[in-house]
């Protein structure tokens, strides 16, 4: 093997080249349109263009992935996790093609890429499953039958892919016709496939996983676990080894029923096979045939290279270790910088600063980030809202907390909206800092997460908006009073401010007056348009709007129900509001398609639905005005 192809982008694609180059090992980078100019384009040896900018034109084209791979003479091909690399007929066009496919064999992807298939190998093995219904008769009538068999609270899966698309739970009947039809709909343009499965669903379970390895000579081991049960959207958020719940007994008893399930389907190479854990009990979710996001979880707390492992056993080298040779040391934690907002919806945009953890917010044990970030950075629509994954690793799990903390908050990526500073709220929440955070950690405890984000927003809000706006443009110090109006989070706050010389503010805000000197110590804003700013201090970022120069009223308005725009850029998938519907609050007015991910927007409060302004299919833009209401019975 002298030249690997990887068939995927951005930061796993910059891992897997790190290590092939380590090897001595070329590489082949490909790329869509949007990323001409992405970090893991420029550090591959060649790079090949695929053309396009959606997925389905790019990096889910299996001839243009070969035609690259004939052009630059690559032997062998890694598929990164996402796109295609769980897709049995790509890895058996690899093969037939006569390169090296650094992954598991087609019939075990094909054999275990399937939920249901997996389910039902998985019970002739004696690994616990769930009761559910996987069949060939995919109509409603049929499942809504299944799930008055199996009860309620049911969960509706996608039967391909993974990643959390595809799911949806129903806690009755009446809501199991549109979780079907959202589900499949989600699937279908995710996986390609829009068969589904049912099972009884577990509303306080963890969610852990088991990494296996096996090789081409018969031998397959486990290295752990990781626990991934802080989730939001049924897509992973925190993942750490080992979990807080799983004691020698317990990782033995799921290692062995991980391994029995690969070497079932004859299966070699990385794999994650997915457990719900409830008490002691664990039941079969999944097995991912391909290397996850959060394989470097496994890598701090073994040591070991994961990738180099694949390339290892793809050239036909037997595992490294035996299972007795294995050993967990420390605790290792990653957590998933993504680009969302408060309500977890995903944004595109452009990174207009951008600083990765100093080495002195991490005092004990090792950080690592994995990420393909850098200024001018274009997060696109196309791909998802993952930015990179920050991990950890420390001789405790208290540690390893404190230190994951240190490095969000003294990171800074302004631009967009990210979660960093919500993703520090999570690690220090009590629930999740004792051990105990289950599945609906999130739903249970975001609220309160978000609205103690939004304390900490307002305290830096005024000194922070002032350094954005008085640093950001050149002008002569006046000594009279200049009152603002700034907009944070649809509010405004009426500000005078007193220049008592060159940086040095006199600010009165209601009843306080105090002395500012800029510039002020981490304290960092840059402008995303005219009159609005990112900025960030210290743990927490938010957004402000000089509203100084627009008439009292339109600045003090936040928005009400007249309209609903679009949050972000995105396609429409599905308008269930018409012109003259009455809408309650809450009610869906439209659907959008936005990374991978369907969306539901609702109507802000009671009102009837005076145009709609799109059509199904159409893209559009964070902005974009989609619906216009007005008052219930206005038109009457």
């Amino acid at each position: 093997m002298k030249k690997i192809l990887i068939a995927n982008r951005g930061e796993i694609a910059r891992r897997i080249i790190r290590t092939a180059h380590r090897m001595g090992v070329e590489t082949v980078a490909v790329y869509s349109d949007p990323d001409a100019r992405a970090l893991h384009v420029r550090e591959a040896t060649q790079a090949v263009a695929l053309g396009g900018s959606a997925s389905a034109d790019s990096y889910l084209r299996i001839d243009k992935l070969l035609a690259a791979a004939r052009a630059t003479g690559a032997d062998a091909v890694h598929p990164g996790y996402g796109f295609l690399s769980e897709n049995a007929d790509f890895a058996q066009a690899v093969v037939d093609a006569g390169l090296t496919w650094i992954g598991p064999p087609p019939a075990a992807i094909r054999a275990l890429g399937s939920k249901a298939g997996a389910k039902a190998l998985a019970q002739v093995h004696g690994v616990p499953c769930l009761p559910g219904y996987a069949g060939d008769d995919q109509s409603d009538e049929r499942f809504a039958a299944e799930a008055a068999r199996i009860g309620f609270p049911a969960m509706v899966k996608a039967v391909a892919g993974g990643g959390g698309r595809g799911m949806r739970l129903v806690t009755d009947a009446a809501q199991l016709p549109a979780a079907l039809a959202s589900a499949r709909s989600e699937a279908l343009a995710g996986f390609g496939c829009g068969d589904l499965l049912i099972e009884r669903a577990l509303l306080q379970p963890r969610h852990v996983e088991v990494q296996i390895f096996a090789d081409a000579h018969g031998a397959c081991i486990h290295l752990g676990e990781r626990d991934c049960s802080v989730q939001r959207r049924h897509q992973k958020l925190v993942e750490e080894s080992p979990s807080p719940a799983v004691d020698a007994a317990l990782r033995e008893r799921m290692g062995a029923c991980a391994v029995a399930l690969a070497q079932a389907a004859g299966y070699v190479g990385a794999g994650t096979v997915e457990f719900l854990l409830d008490g002691n009990e664990f039941f079969l979710m999944e097995m991912n045939t391909r290397l996850q996001v959060e394989h470097p979880v496994t890598e701090a707390l073994t040591g070991l290279d994961l990738v180099e492992w694949q390339i290892r056993i793809a050239r036909g080298e037997p595992l490294p270790l035996a299972q007795s040779q294995v050993a967990l040391q420390g605790h290792a934690i990653e957590v998933r910088l993504c680009a969302e907002d408060a309500h977890f919806q995903p944004h595109t945009g452009r990174v207009l600063h951008f600083s990765a953890p100093p080495a002195a917010a991490f005092q004990r044990g090792a950080l690592r980030f994995d990420h393909a970030l850098e200024q001018g950075t274009e997060v696109s629509p196309h791909y998802d809202a993952m930015l990179g994954k920050l991990i950890a690793h420390a001789p405790t799990r208290a540690e390893a907390i404190a230190a994951l903390r240190r490095a969000l908050q003294s990171m800074s990526v302004l631009g967009l909206p990210t979660n960093r500073a919500f993703l520090a709220e999570c690690l220090a929440h009590p629930v999740f800092a004792s051990g105990q955070a289950l599945v609906p950690f999130l739903a249970e405890h975001a609220a309160d997460l978000q609205s103690e984000l939004s304390k900490s927003e307002l305290l830096a809000l005024i000194p922070s908006a002032l350094e954005a706006i008085f640093t950001s443009n050149s002008h002569l110090p006046c000594p009279l009073a200049r009152p603002l109006r700034l907009r944070h989070q649809g509010e405004v706050h009426a500000v005078s401010v007193r220049e008592l010389g060159v940086g040095r503010l006199q600010v009165e805000h209601g009843d306080t007056t105090a002395t500012l000197q800029l510039p002020q110590h981490g304290v960092y804003a840059v402008p995303v348009g005219s009159l609005r700013w990112h900025w960030q201090a210290g743990a927490v970022d938010g957004w402000v709007e000089d509203a100084s120069w627009e008439p009292a009223a339109r600045a003090g308005d936040a928005g009400g129900a007249s309209e609903l725009r679009a949050p972000f850029n995105g396609r429409v998938v599905a308008l269930p509001a018409a012109p003259g519907h009455a809408l309650a609050k809450g009610d869906t007015v439209a659907v959008i398609e936005s990374m991978k991910l369907e969306h539901s927007l609702s109507c802000p409060s009671a009102a009837t639905v005076a145009e709609v302004l799109v059509a199904v299919g159409q893209q559009v833009s964070p902005g974009q005005v989609l619906a216009r209401f007005e008052p219930p019975g206005a038109s009457a």
